[in-house]
């Protein structure tokens, strides 16, 4: 039945028409047929209001409603979707009526439980951001509903996390599980216990490497979480075992650890190195974990145990295993009856200014740095810049002389090889608090050995010297452009990584040994020229005096030596500068 208004006998203009089986429509006519605005209702009750081409409404029996875009009466577009029986809501794209192509979908009422991502024909496939109501976030590739691809997983109700490759939901491939451990500030464990290698079904399995917070290593075979098969184990004391694992246990019971520190200890003092364990030490290899050489350099300075260790001659040590300082190099340009002495003379140094340092340590540790969740601070080669800069190291000797010094300070780069000429200057370069201070120990020698060269103990009056004259005057005093304000450094710091790159590509070998890639300031100039910088406020002569605002060079009645080295952060603190400068008030609009 119909109502409403005809024209030459065809529906025409507003009316009402009832069909067989009780569908309806209320709305516009046109010759005859339903066109424009209008209402059809379903005999089961669902409402569609609006044209079935476009943008429209449906109303649900059961209280669901859908807004958007509709094509041949399907969802087809753009649209938001409300369930009237379950808490779900989903805003997005659609196609032939399925969720398809990028949306988020709400699975309960207060919005903690959601998925935002890719879709394919109603299922999550793709890329896409999945929150679950314990606040658990997942973060990565997804196929058919479940995880799957690379990405990152974040328990936030167990304190872990992973990042790797996933297969069917699971841990499956090469991944980074990291466990969070809540620690007091300035902890004396910095690390986590983390594991990088595979996984199969969830379970480490295969070759992997285990840091634990104590500065324990395992790398090599897994099996269902076990150690299982060949495998280097580094004890907290600095121990090394290599051999065969069963059951997540050594076959052969390693060396007493005692052995180990004594040997550590004659080292340090130039009596006769014991054999055993330094053959074992010089055995490893890890070789089969290159893509973690860096990584394996950072962590094998092991964070070990705080504990009074007993020497063979009856000592104590005096620092403690989790502080041990690594001079070994400085005790032998001394004499050897004097080593003993020179060693528990600067120890006693140290542990007499060791909380100032740690302090500084932290300072220096966080800037630049968003908040850690478990108070993890560790101290990069960047921050140390800082340090020095601060401290005014750089007024004896510049930072790339004093990264020279300091690049084979570390004992096991025996076994290991010695680093990488480019990785002298890396910004990125991880310094655990017992290389911070060892590097400390050795600058204080490098600096003021001159001065008191006919006296002992000479590493325990150089060590006072620098403390007096530089750390204790000038510690966690901010100077330079890139830290002095937490907000333009948050900034600055996004842009890091590229100019990190721009610096090595400027990079020239040194004609100084190791003759690693370096930049100096005539290259930084030529940089600037190269990408049409210079001009009337920037110009050549203000570079040369940004040089010496940021430290990378000293004003001398000579002139300036654009052959002087810059490490990174004084080249990123020039770039700021410069940007400065040349970037006014009058040029910003016009960007």
């Amino acid at each position: 039945s119909y109502e409403g208004e005809e024209v030459d006998g065809f529906y025409e203009g507003e009316g009402f028409i009832c069909f067989e089986g009780g569908n309806a429509y209320k709305g516009l006519f046109s010759e005859g047929r339903m066109n424009g605005q209008g209402t059809f209702t379903w005999a089961d009750g669902v409402k569609y209001e609006n044209v079935q081409m476009g943008d429209g409404c449906y109303t649900w029996s059961d209280g669901s409603v859908y807004e958007g875009s509709i094509k041949d009466g399907l969802r087809h577009g753009y649209g938001f979707f409300r369930s009237g029986t379950r808490p779900i809501s989903y805003l997005g794209d659609w196609c032939n009526g399925k969720r398809h192509g990028k949306g988020v979908i709400y699975y309960d009422e207060e919005h903690t439980s959601w998925y935002s991502g890719e879709w394919v024909n109603n299922v999550r496939e793709g890329q896409g951001l999945r929150r679950y109501r314990s606040g658990n976030i997942y973060e990565g590739q997804w196929e058919k509903n479940r995880r799957h691809g690379h990405g990152k997983m974040t328990w936030v109700t167990a304190n872990q996390e992973y990042a790797g490759q996933w297969e069917c939901g699971m841990q499956h491939g090469f991944g980074t599980h990291t466990w969070f451990i809540k620690r007091m500030l300035q902890s004396h464990y910095p690390l986590r216990n983390e594991y990088v290698g595979h996984f199969v079904k969830g379970q480490r399995h295969g070759h992997g490497m285990f840091i634990y917070s104590s500065g324990a290593m395992y790398s090599g075979e897994w099996v269902c979480n076990k150690k299982h098969g060949k495998g280097v184990f580094v004890f907290a004391n600095g121990q090394v075992f290599q051999g065969e694992f069963v059951d997540d246990r050594p076959l052969q019971c390693p060396a007493p650890q005692g052995a180990a520190v004594r040997a550590k200890k004659q080292k340090a003092t130039g009596t006769r190195r014991s054999s055993g364990t330094s053959e074992q030490l010089h055995q490893t290899n890890f070789t089969q974990f290159t893509f973690c050489y860096s990584f394996v350099l950072t962590y094998f300075i092991c964070m070990v145990e705080k504990s009074t260790i007993v020497c063979a001659l009856g000592n104590t040590h005096i620092l403690g295993l989790d502080i041990e300082l690594d001079i070994s190099l400085l005790l032998e340009l001394l004499p050897r009856e004097d080593r003993e002495e020179e060693l528990k003379q600067v120890e006693l140094a140290v542990l007499r200014h060791v909380s100032k340092l740690r302090k500084a340590y932290h300072f220096y540790s966080v800037l630049g740095c968003s908040p850690s969740p478990d108070n993890t601070c560790t101290l990069t080669k960047l921050q140390f810049w800082r340090f020095l800069k601060d401290c005014e190291f750089h007024l004896s000797k510049s930072l790339t002389e004093m990264d020279r010094l300091l690049g084979e300070i570390w004992g096991f780069l025996n076994f290991l090889g010695n680093k990488p000429p480019e990785s002298i200057h890396c910004p990125h370069e991880v310094l655990l608090f017992r290389t911070f201070l060892s590097y400390l120990v050795r600058l204080a020698f490098y600096i003021y050995h001159e001065k008191y060269k006919d006296q002992v103990p000479l590493l325990h009056k150089c060590f006072l010297e620098m403390m007096s004259r530089n750390v204790l005057p000038f510690a966690c005093r901010i100077q330079g452009l890139l830290f002095y304000d937490e907000k333009f450094t948050l900034f600055a710091m996004s842009y890091i990584d590229k100019c990190w790159e721009i610096y090595r590509d400027f990079c020239r070998p040194s004609p100084r040994a190791p003759f690693e890639p370096i930049v100096k300031m005539r290259q930084f100039l030529w940089m600037l020229a190269d990408f049409k910088l210079i001009s009337e406020q920037l110009t050549a002569s203000r570079v040369v005096g940004i040089f010496v605002k940021v430290g990378a060079c000293l004003p001398r009645i000579t002139g300036i030596n654009l052959d002087m080295e810059m490490v990174f952060l004084e080249f990123f603190e020039a770039l700021l500068e410069c940007a400065v400068v040349y970037v006014t008030e009058d040029t910003v609009p016009e960007k």
